[in-house]
């Protein structure tokens, strides 16, 4: 008998929904843009509709599993209430899966959306041959999710995994979290275009300012850009990205000592720019990664740590999501 889920990825600017089969293939995906300000109430009602109409359409495919759906914000597992969500005004403390649940009179499994996305590269992706792996996801803000022998690693209330808002600077740049020098705060879309700005404000980096003259939005993108094309201030800023992505690395190879570490999100796109920055700071500050580096030839065909870019791209968190309701059993 074969089988199928649907998937949702929800973020503050694009609603993703898809039906996947167990196989991983996806056999649909409506994509729609989410305008929060609305509110929660029209946005649930489109993401309903999306779902209903999938189900009715796939049904032919296999028995649904279920509904699991990844959103930004911190979740109680147990209640499915979304505590927080920044990004998404109006939601938070909002009882989100048993709203749904009503709706759709099906069951639905309630993620947050960088624990979902490690759970579809755990799946499909980079570390499809591990069993247990840690991720790291940069896009607006910086997430992550852990996955311990298959399973999703929560904690004790369901907010584990906050990896972006572990400090690399204790005097550094002050986070919406309250912390300081957060590694959201350096290898993020948001910081990125922060250090750029700075750069141009400091007079030192002329092809930076031309760039922002030329486009009112400067963007990550355009930064990187510059960067490969050999511009200095450009590459100091992804160099700085690189190091702080490395000293929580190193932190997570020390404590962890998993198999797999991935790097997802936007701003991995970036990965040729930041990446020889954040293993260099890995080799020099974990002694783990330099007893069990894949580098040293006297390790082949042992066990080693791997950290590497994430494959999957946008479909991660929607793949992941999908997968939730599978592998807790048939609905």
């Amino acid at each position: 008998m074969s089988y199928f889920a649907i998937g949702v990825d929800l973020g503050g600017t694009n609603l993703r929904i898809a039906a996947v089969k167990d196989t991983g293939a996806i056999l649909e995906t409506i994509t729609t843009n989410t305008d929060v300000m609305r509110g929660r109430e029209l946005v649930i009602t489109e993401m309903c509709d999306a779902i209903r109409l999938l189900i009715g359409k796939h049904r032919a495919h296999g028995t649904l599993m279920g509904v699991g759906i990844g959103i930004p914000g911190i979740i109680e597992m147990e209640t499915g209430m979304l505590c927080g969500a920044p990004n998404l005004p109006g939601w938070a403390n909002y009882p989100v899966r048993e709203e749904i649940e009503r709706r759709l009179g099906s069951r639905v499994v309630l993620e947050n959306d960088a624990n979902a996305a490690a759970f579809g590269e755990s799946w499909l992706g980079a570390a499809k041959d591990c069993n247990s792996m840690c991720m790291l996801t940069l896009g607006t803000g910086v997430g992550g999710g852990i996955v311990f022998n298959g399973k999703i690693w929560h904690g004790m209330t369901g907010m584990a995994g906050e990896l972006g808002h572990i400090s690399v600077d204790p005097a550094g740049v002050k986070c919406g979290c309250g912390n300081l020098g957060c590694v959201e705060q350096y290898a993020s879309a948001t910081a990125v275009k922060r250090m750029a700005m700075e750069a141009i404000a400091s007079g030192k980096a002329p092809e930076l300012g031309r760039a922002m003259a030329a486009n009112s939005e400067l963007t990550a993108k355009q930064v990187f850009d510059l960067a490969m094309k050999g511009d200095q201030p450009a590459q100091q800023i992804f160099h700085r990205v690189g190091e702080s992505l490395g000293i929580i690395a190193a932190g997570f190879i020390n404590a962890l000592n998993l198999n797999m570490y991935v790097v997802g999100g936007g701003v991995a796109a970036a990965w040729d720019a930041f990446a020889p920055t954040m293993m260099d700071t890995i080799l020099q500050r974990s002694f783990v990664y330099q007893a069990t580096s894949p580098n040293d030839p006297k390790r082949q065909g042992k066990k080693n740590t791997i950290v590497t870019r994430a494959l999957l791209g946008g479909d991660a968190g929607l793949l992941g999501a999908a997968r939730l309701p599978m592998v807790e059993g048939q609905c």
